[in-house]
C-alpha cells in the first residue's frame, strides 16, 4: 500500500492507463495550460484541479488536448473519436457545466450502442468535479450525480476515497460504454492508503464498511465520509449501523442494500443532491417497493435542502449533511416501535 491523496490516485491511473494504450486521449478546458510566460512553453499544471498534471510532457498535445471552454464540443469530439475507435477522457471543469453537453451525453454516447444493435460501442469516460464545500457558489458547487444516473446507457461512477478513485477509474477506462465519473472537489486533497500495481472494481459492487444490526445508512461520495462520524457516535450510545458505501449508482447493488435492509428494518439514505428527484428519493422508493415487508420504519432521507448552494462559507456548511444531521436521522427511524 502506497499513502496519496485522491488527486494523486486519479493522476496515476491516468498516466498508467495512458502508457498501456496508445488509443487513450484526454480533452478539456486548461488540462494542459496555456502558454506560459516569455518562452511560449506550456504551463501543463494539470487543469485547475491539477488532476491530469505531467500528461502533456510525457504524451505530447495530440493525446493531451486543451479544448474551447464548449462542455458540447468536449464531450461531442471525445463521444465521435471513441465511436471511431479511440478511447477519449473528457474533462467537464465543474459538474454544473453538463447541462451544456446533455445532448452529446443523453442523446448521442448514451444510445450509440444500443441503436446501432450493439455493433458500435462507445468507449467514453467523462471526468466532472462536483459538489459544495469549497465556497465556490451556486453556480460552481452542485452535484447532478442524480442527473446522469437517469439516463440509460450512461454508467455513473462516485468514489469516496483514493483507493476507490484509482481501481474505479481503470475499470472505467477500459469499460467499452460511456462512463461519468463524479469526483468530489472537497476530497483531492485527502489521504488514503491506495494498492499498489494494477487495481480494478468491479461497477455495481457496493462496499459495506460497517455492520450492525439496529439501522442501516445508505451514502455515496462525500457523503459516506460524513456518515462514518455518525456511525462512531451512534455506536457510543449503542446504536450499531451498517453503512453502505455505494460507488456506483448505474449500475447500483440492489442486493447489497437489499440484504441489509432485511437484517435491520431501518434505514436513512444519505444524498448531497437536493430531494426532488435525488439518488435518496430514488433509493427509498426502490426499497419501498421491494423491501417493503421488512421495514420497521419509514425511510429516511437526509438530503441538501430544495435550495441553491450558498456562497457564504457558513452557509454552505449548513446546507451540505452532516454528521449531526446523519445522527439524528438515524436516532428517528431506531426510535420506531
Amino acid at each position: 500500500m502506497t499513502v496519496m491523496t485522491y488527486r494523486e490516485a486519479l493522476n496515476q491511473v491516468l498516466h498508467t492507463e495512458m502508457a498501456r494504450a496508445p488509443d487513450i486521449f484526454v480533452c478539456g478546458e486548461d488540462i494542459s495550460g496555456g502558454a506560459g510566460g516569455t518562452s511560449g512553453e506550456r504551463e501543463a499544471s494539470g487543469g485547475i484541479f491539477g488532476v491530469t498534471a505531467g500528461l502533456l510532457p510525457r504524451f505530447g498535445a495530440d493525446r493531451v488536448i486543451d479544448t474551447p471552454i464548449s462542455e458540447n464540443t468536449i464531450v461531442g469530439m471525445a463521444a465521435g473519436a471513441s465511436l471511431a475507435g479511440k478511447r477519449g477522457i473528457a474533462e467537464i471543469m465543474f459538474a454544473d457545466f453538463i447541462t451544456l453537453a446533455l445532448d452529446q451525453m443523453m442523446n448521442q454516447a448514451a444510445k450509440f450502442r444500443y441503436m446501432s444493435g450493439g455493433k458500435a460501442t462507445c468507449p467514453l469516460v467523462i471526468r466532472v468535479p462536483y459538489g459544495a464545500g469549497m465556497n465556490m457558489g451556486a453556480q460552481h458547487s452542485q452535484s447532478m450525480y442524480n442527473i446522469v444516473t437517469s439516463v440509460p446507457g450512461l454508467k455513473t461512477v462516485i468514489p469516496t476515497n483514493a483507493a476507490d478513485a484509482k481501481g474505479l477509474l481503470t475499470t472505467a477506462i477500459r469499460d467499452d460504454d460511456p462512463v461519468v465519473f463524479f469526483e468530489h472537489k472537497a476530497m483531492y486533497g485527502r489521504k488514503y492508503e491506495v494498492p499498489d500495481g494494477e487495481y480494478l472494481i468491479p461497477f455495481g459492487q457496493a462496499s459495506l464498511l460497517c455492520e450492525g444490526d439496529d439501522a442501516t445508512i445508505i451514502a455515496m461520495g462525500r457523503m459516506v465520509l460524513f456518515a462514518q462520524k455518525s456511525v462512531a457516535v451512534l455506536k457510543e450510545e449503542g446504536i450499531d449501523c451498517d453503512l453502505i458505501d455505494l460507488r456506483t449508482t448505474s449500475p447500483m447493488d440492489e442486493d447489497t442494500i437489499l440484504d441489509s435492509v432485511e437484517k435491520t428494518g431501518r434505514v436513512i439514505v444519505v444524498d448531497e443532491c437536493t430531494p426532488r428527484c435525488s439518488l435518496a428519493s430514488d433509493i427509498a422508493g426502490f426499497i419501498a417497493s421491494h423491501g417493503f415487508s421488512s421495514l420497521k420504519a419509514p425511510v429516511g432521507q437526509v438530503t441538501s435542502p430544495h435550495a441553491p448552494v450558498p456562497f457564504a462559507r457558513e452557509l454552505e456548511r449548513a446546507f451540505v449533511p452532516n454528521p449531526v444531521s446523519i445522527a439524528a436521522a438515524v436516532r428517528k427511524v431506531v426510535s420506531y416501535q
